[in-house]
């Protein structure tokens, strides 16, 4: 049972002054005890204080450094690159909407002209900002309009986007481009990552029908109706449902 010490208190025999002797040790000792773990401390501080007023100061010219970086380098450079984008994604918009001169006009996108830069110059100058990782994937999309299907694999696969667009579309351009080198199986395998990048009404039908119809080519028919079932359950109002029985009879059928 605790005992503790009251105001006035006085061991009325020899038993109580023994526990009251035993606890009074027992407190010393603690408080003896803390002294020392106080006095140690104490003394490890003051013997590494320089090691950690080291360390201290390290952290924060990190910090500072860090922010002054930010401020002074990364946030200029990030401007500077913007507005270089615009001269080559005219080009590249130009292209694409273009019936004739594709392939010039994608060229200029890509290399640039007149000393203004292309995707390539501001991919190399402006390495690590949001415009070169952007340039990435209008570099990749342009070379696939000009049937370079390796160098837009070499470009689409530097591009990251967590945009629930553009990022499934990079990675089903990664998809077409394999699918043009005659390589089903790597292109089925970018056209799942296109369709888990995001659910959405515009590239996920898109990507479930070139899924569903590699998957076929390569005599996957389970998954290839799984990819099918999809677009007529989830995309019943898509361009891709519109044929999509029969595309089910064909996975449902083998043939």
């Amino acid at each position: 049972m605790a005992t503790y010490k009251k105001r006035g208190f006085k061991p009325k025999n020899k038993a109580e002054q023994q526990q009251f002797d035993e606890n009074e040790s027992t407190t010393a000792e603690v408080f003896s005890t803390l002294d020392e773990s106080a006095s140690r401390s104490e003394e490890w501080v003051a013997k590494n204080q320089n090691y950690i007023l080291g360390v201290i100061g390290v952290i924060a010219v990190g910090v500072l450094g860090y922010l002054a970086y930010n401020q002074f380098v990364q946030n200029p450079k990030e401007e500077s690159a913007a507005n270089e984008m615009y001269y080559p994604q005219q080009y590249f918009d130009q292209a694409v909407n273009s019936a004739t001169e594709k392939d010039s006009l994608f060229n200029l996108a890509l290399n640039g002209a007149d000393g203004k830069y292309g995707f390539l110059d501001i991919i190399d100058e402006y390495s690590g900002t949001k415009a070169a990782n952007l340039a990435s994937y209008s570099a990749g999309m342009a070379y696939m309009n000009m049937n370079q299907y390796q160098e837009a694999i070499d470009h689409l696969e530097d591009f990251s986007s967590d945009d629930a667009v553009l990022g499934a579309l990079a990675k089903g351009g990664l998809g077409d481009a394999f699918m043009q080198l005659g390589q089903p199986a790597d292109a089925l395998g970018y056209y799942e990552k296109a369709i888990g990048h995001n659910a959405n009404d515009y590239t996920t039908p898109k990507f479930l029908y070139k899924a569903g119809v590699t998957a076929l080519e390569l005599n996957q028919k389970d998954k290839a109706l799984g990819f099918f079932q999809r677009i007529k359950d989830e995309f019943s109002k898509s361009d891709e449902a519109a044929s999509i029985d029969a595309f089910i009879g064909m996975a449902k059928s083998g043939k």
